[in-house]
């Protein structure tokens, strides 16, 4: 009777126990879910890219890690810590200022210190120790900020394109490079973003993380791994190219084309992943060892993973995780409906062609570009002055940059196009501004083979001129936390260059035009004023044809 009655007062203790247990890890999940959902659909938007379709495998990557983890996890007798609090604090508030500035870009990355926050709560440093590699994991959910991935894409582009040439020309193919070109005489191969690499690269370093560190042996095997997969993405990708040059070469632009589309997508993933496996087993072998061997790939028993609900204890700070959610969730539904301030202007589709003596000539971005670009509206024009000379003229407007779709700098895209910087440098126009101030430009010279131009942006960021790319940034996300504004504009203007000197004569020749065009803008670009009123301040700036305005 003893026995008996010990066991039925113990049954229901255990039951409740396991039962508070999984509630509260369930209103854990599902507060997390509700909070971050719209920066999860945003993620999964993103993955649907091929640079990042990668991105669905992750979570599953990061459980494995963490159940592979699970025995490390119960020995290291983890406790609750009031440190992942005061994580979690910090986490939250990095997501109420995302809320507030409407970028997803910063709720995203909330969320990663809120998941590292949790495991410190709940398993405090020694269990954090043990699983940071499923923590580590999920660092790949998150898509690379846009202005980032456009410059290591061009970068990528035209290290690829080097290497490519320089094979070629290892088997006998005479060619020539201009920036992401290669010219081999009957054809001309082009680098684009879409063979830069980036689509294998970043699954390929998701793919080496998980093997190196699931790799037992010497430190520096694993780091080599992980590293690995850069210049090994790098090389592939380059021979891709290269054999895509023979087949042009060989039997025409057909078959270079067909290789091309077969193998940009798993096939050369597949090959990256033989190259890595390679790796390894080499590794392996200065070890004296089979791959097999040090390759521990296996999931524990579940005697191992079943005392993990132990290792759960409702103590203060973890049950305090629970009202701190629920607080954030309360004040990011109240600050979610702030709604976005896009103000009045004209479309930059009735921009003048005919400036002073400057004739203009459209020039319509193409489909693929504009896919691209994701703006909303824009202006491009080529203009022709009465007595010589020659300068583009582009205009890209965006009524919010909130969500991924911004301003392209040049010094991103020209790159892509083929183009190599050759100097940089800002330079101030003085008097260009309608109320008499200075206008600071960026001053680049690019060159693609025997072509120079001469170009200069700047960036309209409702009532700022700048010329760093990062500070767009910054000023994005606080005008959007003040204003609740994120719309902007890149200007740009080109003139073509001699192949040697000029610069002088084509400086003065964009000054001029800027000195014209510049007040122009104001119809058309929002600055820090109510609608028009900005327009309407600089009709004295304009020459004795000004541009109507309702």
């Amino acid at each position: 009777n003893a026995s008996a009655i010990a066991m039925t007062t113990s049954l229901p203790s255990f039951s409740t126990d396991s039962r508070m247990r999984i509630g509260f890890v369930a209103v854990l999940l599902a507060l997390t879910a509700w909070i971050f959902w719209p920066s999860f659909v945003e993620m999964e938007r993103l993955w649907q890219q091929p640079d990042y379709s990668h991105g669905y495998l992750i979570p599953f990557l990061a459980a494995y890690l963490f159940i592979v983890r699970i025995p490390a996890l119960v020995a290291a007798r983890p406790e609750p810590s009031w440190l992942g609090l005061g994580l979690l604090m910090l986490a939250l508030a990095v997501l109420l200022i995302g809320e507030l500035s409407a970028l997803f870009v910063i709720t995203q990355n909330a969320f990663l210190i809120t998941v590292w926050a949790m495991a410190l709560t709940v398993w405090g440093v020694r269990g954090v120790k043990a699983i940071w590699a499923s923590l580590a994991m999920l660092v790949f959910l998150v898509p690379l900020p846009v202005f980032v991935q456009y410059n290591l894409s061009s970068n990528l582009q035209f290290i690829s394109t080097d290497l490519s040439a320089w094979v070629l020309r290892l088997l006998g193919i005479p060619v020539y490079v201009e920036g992401n070109v290669i010219d081999m005489g009957i054809s001309k191969l082009q680098v684009v973003e879409a063979c830069s690499g980036l689509r294998y690269l970043f699954p390929l370093m998701c793919f080496s993380f998980l093997c190196g560190y699931l790799y037992k042996g010497p430190l520096w095997h694993r780091w080599l791994i992980f590293l690995s997969s850069v210049p090994v993405t790098i090389v592939m990708n380059s021979i891709r190219i290269a054999v895509t040059g023979i087949l042009y070469d060989n039997y025409g632009i057909g078959a270079g084309d067909t290789f091309m589309h077969f193998f940009e997508g798993w096939v050369i993933f597949v090959g990256c992943l033989a190259i890595l496996f390679a790796e390894m087993m080499l590794l392996a072998k200065l070890q004296g060892l089979r791959l097999d061997k040090v390759l521990d790939v296996g999931l524990p028993s579940w005697s191992d993973i079943r005392p993990l609900g132990d290792t759960l204890k409702l103590s203060a700070p973890v049950l305090a995780v629970i009202p701190m959610l629920v607080l954030v969730l309360a004040a990011s539904t109240a600050v979610a409906g702030r709604t976005e301030v896009v103000p009045e202007r004209q479309s930059l589709y009735g921009f003048p062609l005919v400036i002073g003596d400057w004739r203009g000539r459209e020039v319509p971005l193409s489909e693929q570009e504009l896919d691209v670009l994701k703006l909303t509206d824009y202006v491009s024009a080529n203009y022709q002055h009465e007595e010589g000379g020659f300068i583009n003229f582009y205009v890209a407007y965006y009524e919010s940059q909130r969500k991924g779709a911004s301003v392209h700098s040049p010094r991103a895209c020209l790159p892509g196009g083929g183009w190599e910087i050759q100097s940089s440098k800002v330079v101030t126009l003085p008097g260009v501004l309608p109320d008499g101030g200075d206008l600071p430009v960026n001053q680049i010279i690019i060159d693609m083979g025997e072509s120079r131009q001469l170009v200069n942006y700047w960036f309209m960021q409702r009532g700022r001129n700048l010329t760093n790319e990062y500070l767009v940034k910054w000023y994005i996300f606080w005008d959007s936390l003040t204003k609740r504004r994120t719309d902007g504009a890149m200007v740009r203007v080109i003139t073509p260059l001699p192949s040697e000197g000029g610069e002088e004569m084509a400086t003065k020749s964009l000054e001029d035009f800027i000195r014209l065009v510049e007040p122009r803008l104001y119809y058309y670009v929002p600055q820090d004023v109510t609608p028009y009123q900005g327009a309407a301040a600089v009709t004295g700036a304009l020459d004795k044809n000004p541009i109507p305005y309702q």
